[in-house]
């Protein structure tokens, strides 16, 4: 299912909540929208899934514009979309199966096939043999398994996950992003995940738009942001992937040191090992002095990084950037 945006707007009061976004969001794959608080994500989604409609603007699902339907078409076109939130937004007074089948008891499925369809899902999701559990009985990783469960029960064709993994420790977000890359290409998903974690976009998502203040600043694939972003609140993104921990994260990227560091380099593919810095060193009267570095994967792209800062003359540090930059790495100046 491909989703077209055009020109939305959405205002509250005196707050432009979401000022003039259009976006191409591809059929079956996995496209994030990244954004710090505030900056209209969650406005965006309820637009997207018909939650609310825009002040002006249009929503096309398939070529078939949906934001202007009768109500009653609205109301069935939400029956194809699925919705996992941040807080699982389960039912404590109902077992987990029968958090499963609410959904399909809404839209009247024959009770056979809603007890078939919640066995199915339970498979999907590894959580077989806890049809009956109580939800107070499960892991904040067990709920959110059983409220992916909950939004495929009808079978949609557009999942949305708003900051699905933002209550979960990292290992459990991995283990759920995993399942939710595993379900879209079992379920030929169209996937829209909403979030403020820049991890979450490396792992799991395949293009990326970025929001701030109501609007797209940047968008592309996660590889073009991750190896060249453009604007600020994109390389404020990425800079928290490596912020001064001292310690190994799991994205593999360590830094130990609090010298200065004016320079972020990027490493794509064969170039994370290839002997660039060296051979810039020995052709010129330059030093590097790096506080940090580390690899990591972004889909089935090797990213290095590294933070560093060059020294030598004013002459010799602009040729080792030029020549930097004609070797296809990626040259990001900070200001310290």
């Amino acid at each position: 299912m491909q989703i077209e945006l055009k020109n939305l707007i959405r205002t509250y009061d005196t707050v432009h909540a979401v000022e003039g976004v259009s976006l191409s969001i591809p059929s079956n794959e996995i496209f994030g929208i990244i954004g710090l608080s505030g900056a209209g994500k969650s406005t965006l989604v309820r637009l997207i899934s018909l939650l609310e409609k825009p002040d002006s603007g249009e929503v096309w699902y398939d070529g078939q514009r949906v934001d202007n339907l009768p109500e009653k078409e609205i109301i069935q076109r939400r029956r194809h979309l699925g919705m996992i939130f941040q807080n699982f937004n389960l039912f404590s007074s109902r077992t987990a199966g029968e958090n499963i089948a609410y959904p399909m008891e809404i839209c009247k499925y024959p009770k056979d096939q809603i007890q078939a369809r919640v066995v199915e899902l339970l498979e999907v999701v590894g959580l077989s043999d806890r049809i009956n559990a109580p939800i107070s009985t499960l892991s904040g990783g067990q709920k959110q398994r059983i409220a992916i469960a909950r939004a495929l029960a009808c079978r949609p064709d557009i999942l949305f996950c708003d900051e699905a993994t933002s209550a979960l420790d990292p290992k459990t977000t991995q283990q759920i992003l995993a399942l939710i890359k595993d379900i879209q290409k079992k379920m030929n998903l169209t996937v829209v995940m909403i979030t403020h974690q820049m991890e979450v976009v490396r792992d799991a998502c395949d293009h990326v738009a970025v929001l701030s203040e109501g609007k797209v600043v940047e968008q592309g694939t996660v590889k073009e942001l991750f190896a060249s972003p453009k604007t600020n609140v994109t390389k404020e993104f990425l800079a928290h992937l490596t912020s001064n921990m001292k310690s190994v994260r799991e994205d593999g990227v360590v830094i130990w040191s609090d010298d200065p560091a004016h320079y972020v380099l990027r490493f794509l593919n064969d170039k994370v090992d290839t002997p660039v810095i060296s051979d810039i060193i020995r052709e010129f009267d330059v030093v590097f002095n790096i506080s940090g570095a580390g690899i990591q994967k972004v889909g089935d792209t090797k990213m290095g990084t590294m933070v560093c800062d060059i020294t030598g003359s004013k002459k010799a540090v602009s040729d080792a950037l030029k020549a930097i930059r004609e070797r296809g790495v990626t040259v990001e100046e900070v200001e310290v």
